[in-house]
């Protein structure tokens, strides 16, 4: 992916304004008419070592931009420990570095168990229900394509023998 100067200019350029033709003047080519610099920049557009620049640094840009799991979940840990401070304003003025709140750490803490909903005992109940309510789904399902089959009576024995199943499971 070797460029030269101007052409490295020119990607720089294009990405910040989406334009071109604004980019290739701005890389400081040499051109008669706008019709010339906007048929150069469209030809820039098609090489193959141009778009992969552009390409790639785009692709480095958005990283940059979006936070990833983990940066999220270091985040929300610094909170919930109170790690964290903020500015806080009030009739009386503006307070900065004021640790976060008791309410914030409180949901900071809530938004990481949501993540690990194994932890949590409320999120199993919810993941037990989830996967009982798939099941009971997927049982009335194959019930309904048995069309020779009376459909109650199948979705009825599958009832009876998913509960014997968690019965055993000790669930």
């Amino acid at each position: 992916m070797k460029l030269t100067a101007k052409q490295r200019k020119f990607c720089d350029e294009y990405i910040k304004s989406g334009n071109a033709t604004e980019a290739y003047f701005k890389a400081g080519y040499q051109i008669k008419s706008n019709e010339a610099a906007r048929a150069n920049a469209s030809r820039m557009l098609t090489k193959a070592n141009i778009k992969e620049y552009i390409e790639t640094r785009l692709k480095q840009l958005e990283s940059k931009k979006l936070a990833g799991a983990r940066e999220v979940l270091e985040y929300l840990t610094s909170v919930m420990r109170g790690e964290q401070t903020e500015s806080v304003a009030t009739a009386k003025g503006i307070y900065d570095n004021v640790p976060v709140s008791a309410k914030d750490r409180i949901s900071a803490a809530k938004e990481l168990l949501k993540r690990y909903p194994t932890t949590d005992p409320m999120e199993k109940q919810k993941l037990k229900k989830l996967t009982a309510d798939a099941r009971i789904s997927e049982a009335r399902a194959k019930a309904m394509e048995n069309s020779g089959q009376d459909v109650e009576l199948l979705v009825e024995k599958m009832l009876d023998s998913l509960a014997k199943e968690d019965l055993k499971h000790g669930s």
